[in-house]
């Protein structure tokens, strides 16, 4: 939505932005209310943008409808850039942004998560990171979040919050995204508003990088070859000697296609240990 705003390309058309095209996958429980209401905005603004003859083919928005494994197969290899935006303190872990650097994305995101990770392995410099630190978060918590405060500031956040707010995005239905708009002036606790100019500064970072395909595949190379930590065998192996206490084995286990005899001489074997 930002792309369509007031700097965006419906008010500078010929200016020569980097084409997009926003892939968002995700899923909500039944009695998820907002976060049905988030995937009906990403589907409401999809419709829009698709269909808007000065965007072209600058911009589409696509949601992924029942995002699984066999799907992130075919997205994940396919992706360049990566947008893992939780407010940090927020997200406990996290994997799906490892396996999109594995595989060459490079990553937008918070100091949060996985994300904490992967810069320390890859260096920040490495990552468009952007938005606040825990410490920052907890600082604001003390002092208090004011999300009028940013919307008042910042233009594009505005336009956006009044697009939404008027049913720009769902013109049979102006009021459908009333909770939602509810929510993030009201009593939003991720904050959304307080990353959005960095988040916006960002981007354009990313977009200048994207021109210089050299650099850009440097990046990529550098975040790939950083990706070694994030092996399921080290993962594993720590889960099992610091959580469960199991020390590894030298015995050997022979493969099933062995004859029954070998797997019960190793199973008799187990016992005596």
């Amino acid at each position: 939505m930002t792309l369509l705003c007031s700097k965006g390309i419906r008010k500078n058309p010929t200016a020569p932005f980097v084409p997009r095209t926003v892939i968002i996958g995700g899923k909500a429980a039944p009695g998820y209310h907002m976060a049905k209401m988030i995937i009906k905005l990403i589907t409401s603004v999809a419709d829009v943008v698709n269909n808007d003859p000065v965007v072209g083919s600058k911009l589409k928005v696509i949601f992924l409808e029942n995002y699984r494994v066999s799907l992130a197969e075919k997205v994940i290899p396919a992706t360049d850039l990566s947008e893992q935006i939780s407010t940090a303190g927020t997200e406990a872990s996290g994997t799906g942004n490892m396996k999109f650097m594995l595989n060459g994305a490079l990553t937008i995101g918070t100091m949060d998560g996985a994300n904490v990770e992967m810069a320390e392995e890859a260096g920040e410099e490495n990552l468009f990171i952007f938005g606040m630190r825990v410490e920052d978060v907890s600082e604001m918590d003390k002092k208090g979040y004011d999300a009028m405060s940013y919307y008042k500031k910042i233009p594009e956040l505005k336009q956006v919050m009044d697009q939404i707010a008027s049913g720009f995005f769902s013109p049979r239905n102006p009021e459908l995204f009333k909770d939602l708009t509810d929510m993030l002036f009201k009593y939003d606790r991720f904050k959304v508003f307080a990353d959005f100019e960095d988040y916006l500064k960002s981007q354009d970072k990313v977009s200048k990088l994207y021109q210089n395909p050299v650099e850009w595949t440097k990046m990529v190379i550098r975040n790939i070859a950083a990706t070694g930590k994030f092996s399921s065998d080290r993962t594993i192996t720590e889960y099992a000697t610091e959580v469960w206490g199991v020390e590894p084995t030298d015995l050997k286990i022979p493969p099933p296609n062995e004859p029954r005899e070998a797997i019960e001489e190793t199973v008799k074997a187990l016992k005596k240990m």
